[in-house]
């Protein structure tokens, strides 16, 4: 099977780098920013999603995954008393995106829905040095021969080639840089969400999407290496299991193998708790499982918390 995050690199000519790059894992372990301090009330929130915000015995994954989201999300607002800029954001819901590339003789599109994305009013700045960037020139693409990159995709007939990142950004929008795209796997039904894997790979689409067109609305469609990358975020779960990415866009310039490559940094399958236990479980008429939130990962918490504050902090 071609289809995943290896996929999504050729793709994209993106790099994949294991683990969050140096300026996020920074500010997790930054002890002036008071990031643990929170851990406390992360914990509490997490047991209000999973086990208070219902009068079901065992709340459904379509509604604790959203009340979880939120709850995060008010925790690193919170934030914004210390650091007043991270005021200038705003959530878009429903946003669409489309972004059109050529790879190799291939004409590509990727289009619709791109989750719950959070705008700001600068841009992240480059996670990769110049140093870096150009180094990338060296890394070769994996190939799947004789199996096509591509045997999976959607054929359509394409007559507009559109490059449009929605109603977010139109002229005048004070909120015109994407910052992070959030995905919510909220299905109950297992069949219906995305497995962790393919979640990525969506993940890394769409974040490479809203770069692209972001990048050609500020620099036009002709193919280069950005003199300024731009830097996407994205963060997907399922109510439990997190996954986190930066993606930067570091060269338009798509066609060929050669030349410099963009990069994606993934941290995955980062469990934010072990388990949420609905109802105390009883053998013998003694408890032998409570009733509570166990197994909290407080480092999951802080990667949300400083993949928000990135690009303020």
């Amino acid at each position: 099977c071609v289809s995943g995050v290896r996929q999504a690199q050729w793709l994209t000519k993106t790099k994949l780098v294991e683990g969050l790059p140096p300026a996020v894992q920074g500010i997790m372990d930054n002890p002036a920013l008071g990031l643990q301090e929170l851990e406390e009330r992360a914990k509490h929130l997490v047991s209000h999603a999973r086990l208070w915000d219902t009068a079901e015995v065992a709340p459904r994954r379509e509604q604790y995954c959203p009340v979880l989201f939120e709850n995060l999300m008010h925790i690193c607002r919170l934030m914004s008393g210390k650091y007043p800029s991270l005021s200038k954001r705003m959530l878009a819901r429903n946003c669409r995106i489309a972004a059109t590339w050529e790879r190799e003789s291939i004409l590509l599109q990727v289009r619709g829905l791109s989750g719950i994305l959070m705008n700001s009013m600068t841009p992240i700045p480059p996670v990769a040095s110049k140093e870096e960037i150009l180094a990338t020139k060296e890394h070769v693409l994996e190939t799947f021969y004789p199996i096509a990159p591509t045997i999976d995709l959607q054929e359509v007939n394409v007559y507009k080639e559109l490059n449009d990142t929605g109603q977010c950004f139109r002229d005048g929008y004070p909120y015109s840089h994407p910052h992070t795209l959030f995905f919510l796997e909220s299905a109950n039904v297992c069949t219906d969400r995305f497995r962790p894997e393919q979640l990525r790979a969506k993940m890394l689409m769409f974040a490479f999407g809203n770069a692209l067109a972001k990048a050609k609305a500020v620099h036009g469609n002709d193919p280069k290496v950005l003199e300024q990358p731009v830097v996407v975020q994205s963060i997907g779960t399922d109510g439990q299991l997190f996954q986190f990415m930066v993606f930067q866009l570091n060269t338009t310039d798509l066609v060929s193998n050669d030349g410099v490559k963009n990069l994606v940094w993934i941290d995955s399958d980062q469990n934010l708790y072990e388990r949420a236990q609905c109802v105390p479980e009883v053998k013998k008429r003694v408890v032998t499982k409570p009733a509570g939130i166990s197994g909290f990962q407080p480092d999951t918490f802080k990667k949300f918390l400083a993949l928000y504050l990135h690009g303020t902090v």
